[in-house]
């Protein structure tokens, strides 16, 4: 596709995006993802749009089904009612077509909050690929658990923005090379509840719901978790399942108040804590997991 024919254009996650043409409300967009890289559509309220879809190269696969769209095939809804999740297989190109503009969702509202992620993660001592490990192990998990595919566009959103509200902590307690006082943790604790809050002033439907995953996902399968003791059921099983790769992604990373252990470590450490501080088939699920990769 030639660069020089679109619009507009925006990359991020090994996903390129380019507005074609618009008008009459009517948009075709270009997309190219990456191998590997999980596209969705899902259901909006009040949205009535025709959502179509061909395919140029590669192969898109639905998650959770047997079947996939290979180059020349086409897929249409009219309106979108359930979530479709799919995830590309080799470098994949389509063409998607919507009778109700949504360029600006993806170039404004939902990029410049992966922006603040991407972002905000730097600031606390991570690399920047530390968003896309988490979002990346928790997708693997997640499909393994069977979801269906409302909950994993759900948790793919959530995963990556699931210390968005940081950005509201102060960078003197965020990196503070030492510990923290009783007070300044108390303010730490506050950015499950802070991401919940800028998810909400979003306006957008699905962030809201991404946004209720996020305040959780430091809770404690035994209950002593924050910031509302949620234990066992009462955690949503998309904030259980960040929960352990979040941890396992900080026990396994390089900070700069402490060194990163092996993975071989990590797994042991959250099998010490199966049960209490984390869901114990989650745990058991993403071991199976790692030991696949």
């Amino acid at each position: 596709m030639n660069p020089n024919s679109f619009i507009e254009s925006v990359s991020f996650d090994g996903t390129q995006i380019a507005l074609l043409s618009s008008g009459d409300n009517t948009e075709v967009i270009y997309h190219k993802l990456d191998p590997g890289v999980r596209w969705a559509i899902e259901p909006q309220e009040g949205w009535t749009a025709l959502e179509h879809l061909t395919i140029l190269s590669g192969e898109l696969k639905f998650v959770n089904r047997s079947t996939s769209l290979k180059a020349g095939d086409s897929f249409s809804r009219c309106p979108v009612k359930e979530h479709y999740v799919f995830q590309s297989i080799g470098t994949t190109e389509f063409i998607y077509v919507t009778s109700q503009p949504i360029f600006q969702h993806y170039s404004k509202a939902a990029l410049s909050l992966r922006d603040l992620a991407v972002t905000i993660e730097d600031k606390d001592g991570y690399t920047k690929e530390h968003c896309s490990r988490i979002c990346r192990l928790s997708m693997r998990v997640g499909e393994f658990f069977s979801l269906n595919s409302d909950q994993l566009v759900r948790l793919n959103w959530a995963a990556f923005l699931h210390d968005i509200g940081k950005v509201r902590v102060p960078l003197e307690i965020l990196q503070k090379p030492g510990s923290l006082t009783n007070e300044e943790w108390d303010i730490m604790k506050k950015h499950t509840t802070f991401g919940k809050e800028l998810l909400e002033e979003s306006g957008l439907a699905l962030l809201k719901n991404v946004g209720k995953i996020i305040e959780q996902h430091h809770e404690r399968y035994d209950g002593n978790g924050y910031p509302h003791g949620l234990k066992e059921e009462e955690i949503s099983i998309e904030a259980s399942i960040i929960s352990v790769v979040d941890a396992f992604d900080a026990m396994t990373t390089d900070r700069v108040y402490k060194k990163a252990i092996s993975r071989e470590e990590a797994l042991i450490e959250l099998e010490k804590c199966k049960g209490t501080q984390f869901h114990p088939q989650v745990v058991d699920i993403f071991k199976y997991v790692q030991s696949q990769s």
